[in-house]
Parts: C-alpha cells; structure tokens; sequence
C-alpha cells in the first residue's frame, strides 16, 4: 500500500495569522496562533499534491485518514522543556565550540576565560541555551578520545551549567554522563545515538531530553558521495523508526528534538530539498531544530560572493526556516541573527 506524507505549506506569521485562524481559515502550527497555515501538501514516493485546508473533503477516505493523523500531530501544542519555549519562534541555541579544529571558529573560544565570556554574550544577545562541544565534527574531521574531549570542556561546561541552559554536543555516553551531572538540560548527539550505543542507557537512565540528529557515515567519510533514493522521506522514515525503537526500549518521554542533519552526509541538492521541505518534519509531532549556520550549501548558493562569517546566508536561510515553523535554531553569530528576526517580523507585521 501506498504511504503518503503530509508537509504543512503556506505559512502565514503574526497578526495575519490570527486573523486566518479566528477565521478557521488556517490550522496554527504547535496550538501557536502566532504561525499558521492553508495547505497541506501530500507526498508519496511517486507523486505530489497541494490541497487547501478548505477543500479537504474531496480527497479520498484513505488519504483523508492519514491527513487527519498528520495535522493532529502537527496542530498539537508542544510542551515546553529544557527552558526552551515552543510558543516562541524561533528559539536560539548558541554555539560554542571548545575545539582546534571545527570548520568555522576552531580554537577561538577554547581557552577557559574566552569560552565562558563567548557564552554569556550569546546568551545576554538572547540566545535560550548554548550547544557546547568539544570535539570538532564537521565534514572530514577525525575523532578524538574521551580525555581529549572532556578535558577540552570540563571547566567552562561546570562554570556555564550553574548559570543557564546548556546542551551537550558529543557522541560519548561517558562525556554524556559528566554532562549530564553539571546540570546540561539537552543531550546533542550527531550520530544520532549510532556511534557508542551506552548513550541510549544514558538516555533512558537519566530522562534528559535529547536530539535525534540525521547523519550518514560518520564525520570523516559521510561527505562522500551521499546516496538517498529520496532524502526527504528517507530521512523522515529514519526519525519515524528511530522514535519507534526509542518507545521498545522504554523511552516514553516526549522531550525530543527533530534534526535533520543540513551538511551531514548531504550534498547540495540533498540539503536545499532538505531546507525547502523542512515543514514535513512537523508531522512526526516534535520540535524542530536546523543547523544551517554558516553551512557549506551557502558558499555552494552564493559562489563569488561567499564571505567566512557567511552573515548573509545565514540570515537569509534563517528567516525561511523560521516562516516554515522551525522551533530552533543553532547559531553561531547570534546577535546578526536576532538583528535580522526583529527586523523581519517588524517588517511583516
């Protein structure tokens, strides 16, 4: 039997937004009146079809079914968790890498006093928790061992832990653990929990919200040749299974992030179908979180125009994940992000 996916399509953000949903012209996203949209698009693995909200009557009994489950998931109002708050849009996480080698800021913030300074300037530019990581996994990168890693970020992870939200970037169930201990509100992992299989116990455990993050491979081959029948909804059917298996194992808590992994095992069209499509993650039913800062695919986009802090597309990208509902950003230049929300959504009001 055919499966079809339902992607949310048509967003409408502030004082229009109400107006359609006080009209029942449009679903709010997340039981947030503050976005919503018209359309539903509805996607198999051979076709696709936009729909009206309005019109979903004259589809068929069988498609209909599916829909309705969708838009339950994707209407229903996300439980605030890890002092991130859904009704907000969109909430910042702030990146400090504590690394030589990661591809955009590598050995600027990994001295104790840097690091802690880089951290609270992020979080008094607004940013609502700060990712931090010690070990650099960006395209073609090499691991590093759990000493390296926890000696990198032991000190400014115990400073920063006490004064406000922090998660965890790292792949290792012992890193995960000390983290885990100082206070970190989220669990990070890009390997989407494959790379050391004792950070599921850690999980289950401790009960800390996490992210599932898509990536193919691991950091210092999965960039090449990235294969996909179809990246959008194989990637969809990874979180659909992984979320599966979290339940069999007993991981019953809805404190989850979706990541869909931009630049992880990804080539350009995989990351721009990616980006375009992002709002068909909405109907697995959790937060969204999209790391495009300062990504590869903007330098593939902007050719000679590409510059190293990489602001522009940033932004630019930023905007369109926050119009398609994206919960969360991660962010490396925070106040140039937050310069471009305020003035984007004074402009559209």
């Amino acid at each position: 039997m055919l499966r079809y996916y339902t992607r949310a399509c048509n967003f409408y953000y502030g004082s229009k937004s109400k107006l359609l949903v006080k009209k029942k012209k449009s679903i709010p996203l997340s039981g947030n009146n503050q976005i919503s949209f018209d359309h539903v698009e509805l996607i198999s693995r051979k076709s696709k079809k936009k729909i009206c909200i309005s019109e979903l009557s004259k589809v068929s009994k069988f498609k209909l079914r599916q829909i309705k489950e969708d838009l339950k998931k994707i209407s229903s109002k996300k439980k605030n968790f890890a002092k991130l708050k859904f009704s907000k849009l969109p909430n910042i996480m702030g990146i400090l890498n504590l690394t030589p080698d990661s591809f955009s800021d590598g050995g600027k913030f990994n001295k104790k006093n840097k690091g802690i300074k880089q951290a609270f300037k992020m979080y008094n530019s607004g940013a609502s928790i700060i990712d931090v990581g010690g070990e650099s996994t960006r395209p073609g990168s090499k691991g590093v061992n759990t000493k390296v890693e926890w000696n990198r970020i032991n000190k400014i992870l115990r400073s920063i832990c006490k004064k406000f939200p922090v998660s965890l970037d790292t792949r290792k169930s012992e890193i995960m653990e000390k983290g885990i201990n100082y206070g970190v509100k989220i669990i990070n992992d890009v390997s989407g929990f494959n790379y050391d299989l004792n950070t599921l116990n850690i999980l289950k455990k401790n009960k800390t919200p996490f992210v599932i993050h898509h990536s193919r491979g691991t950091p210092d081959n999965m960039q090449k040749n990235p294969i996909y029948k179809n990246e959008l909804l194989d990637i969809y059917d990874f979180f659909e299974k992984k979320i599966t298996f979290l339940r069999s194992i007993g991981i019953k808590h809805n404190n989850i992030i979706i990541d869909p992994g931009i630049g992880f095992g990804k080539n350009l069209k995989h990351n721009m179908s990616l980006i375009k499509n992002i709002s068909i993650f909405h109907s697995l039913g959790f937060p969204i979180l999209v790391g495009n800062s300062k990504k590869k695919f903007i330098k593939e986009l902007s050719g000679k125009n590409d510059t190293k802090k990489r602001s522009g597309g940033t932004v630019a990208s930023s905007l369109y994940l926050m119009m398609q509902g994206v919960q969360i950003l991660r962010i490396h230049d925070v106040d140039e992000i937050f310069q471009g929300i305020k003035v984007f959504k004074e402009l559209i009001k």
